[in-house]
């Protein structure tokens, strides 16, 4: 049997996942969720973010088609970033993830979850 030479398609799932994993891009996508902001204003959105990391970032997005860059026409020249319609498909994923998040701070942690059920079973047994 042959083997083919033709790669097998990307898994959709991880194409999807390697874009959302990559650092701050989920919280990039939050922040334009609510419209167009400027490369300052996404700093100031995540602070701890470089100046660096974010371009990269951005670049990489508006690569993937997941944001649009503007250049307005100012004085001098801004340049405003928003979600494409691609990008806006992304924002239930991204709500889906802070809920989870959410929950998950509501918690007590799992090391004292395991502490106290290490506590049961020497009282029990």
């Amino acid at each position: 049997m042959r083997k083919t030479k033709v790669p097998p398609p990307a898994c959709p799932l991880t194409e999807c996942m390697s874009l959302l994993g990559g650092a701050w891009t989920p919280n990039v996508v939050w922040y334009l969720s609510d419209g167009p902001r400027r490369f300052s204003e996404l700093r100031r959105d995540i602070p701890a973010v470089s100046a660096k990391v974010l371009s990269a970032r951005l670049q990489e997005l508006e690569g993937k088609g997941v944001i649009a860059r503007r250049v307005m026409p100012t004085s001098p020249p801004s340049v405003e970033y928003s979600l494409t319609e691609l990008g806006q498909e992304l924002i239930p994923a991204i709500n889906a993830i802070v809920g989870v998040g959410l929950k998950l701070k509501q918690q007590p942690s799992n090391e004292r979850a395991i502490k106290n059920a290490r506590r049961r079973m020497r009282s029990t047994g």
